[in-house]
This record gives structure tokens, C-alpha cells and sequence, in this order.
């Protein structure tokens, strides 16, 4: 699999960030599907600053592996802030990193609802211990919705280092 080449120079611009910083990431994907992993371990030397990430697509990895509440997830489902909050705190602690990314969202092409159309997509972002939630919509098929939130998740996450 190749890279986007600006998905690329994204992961090698946080790469960067973390190590001048001393820093450690970890993600919990869901409808990226372990693509912000994928990139953030392309880039060489990046076993500084990454030890583990997850995918967990299901309801059951989401409460299994990163503690999300099983009322949380029948309350608001998978694809809400109340649910990418409980992952990105989740998957911090499970790594022990000081910065996350979680993403939950609908790629498509069927899954959507009036309430979460496809291309739905929630974001948490974990910054030593300061948790920020986000939602975007992203438009085309199921590829496009999955690199938009690649982009997205790496674009945001330097934007809230660099602050």
C-alpha cells in the first residue's frame, strides 16, 4: 500500500513533533481502519515515539480493549462524541502515551442514518490528559471518507501540538 504523499509528509511533520518533544502517540481506529497507524509507523524512526495502536472496529474490541461503557455504546452508539471521548481516554492509558487519536465513524457506502450520514466521523484527541472531541462530515465512497479522516486526524493533532 502507498501512501498519499501528503498523508505521507503529514505523519514525517508529527513524527518530527513528537520526538523533539519526547512524546508518545497511540490510536484507536474504528472506520480508518488502522490507517493513521499505517502512516505514523511508515515514517523511519518512528518506533520512538509509537509502541502500540488499535483497531477495534466492533462494539465488543471498543469495550474489551479500551473500557468503553457498554451503556455508552447502546446509549449514543459507536459513532458519537460521548463514545471517541471513552476511546481516545481508553487507549491512552491501555498504551500509557501522552498523546491519542480515536475515530469512529460511518465510511460507507451503507451504514448511515438521517441522525449520522455516511461520512460521519467522530475524532478524539488526547493531549497529556487534556481530551478535545470533534465531528466532521467527509464526502465520495468508502476510500475517500478513510483518507479524509487520515488527513484530518494528522492535520488536527500537529494543530494542537503547535498550540
Amino acid at each position: 500500500m502507498e501512501l498519499h504523499t501528503e498523508i505521507a509528509e503529514l505523519a514525517a511533520q508529527l513524527g518530527a513533533i513528537l520526538t523533539n518533544n519526547g512524546l508518545t502517540i497511540t490510536t484507536a481506529e474504528s472506520c480508518t481502519g488502522g490507517g493513521i497507524s499505517y502512516a505514523l509507523t511508515d515514517t523511519p524512526g518512528s518506533s520512538a515515539y509509537i509502541e502500540r495502536c488499535f483497531v477495534t472496529y466492533s462494539n465488543e474490541a471498543k469495550s474489551e480493549l479500551l473500557g468503553v461503557a457498554q451503556k455508552t455504546l447502546r446509549e449514543y452508539g459507536a459513532v458519537s462524541e460521548q463514545t471517541v471521548y471513552e476511546m481516545v481516554q481508553g487507549v491512552a492509558a491501555a498504551a500509557q502515551a501522552d498523546v491519542a487519536i480515536a475515530v469512529s465513524g460511518i465510511a460507507g457506502p451503507g451504514g448511515g442514518s438521517q441522525e449520522k450520514p455516511v461520512g460521519t466521523v467522530w475524532f478524539g484527541f488526547y493531549l497529556q490528559g487534556k481530551v478535545l472531541c470533534e465531528r466532521s462530515h467527509f464526502s465520495g465512497g468508502r476510500a475517500d471518507v478513510r483518507e479524509q479522516a487520515i488527513d484530518f486526524s494528522l492535520r488536527k493533532i500537529i494543530s494542537l501540538l503547535n498550540t
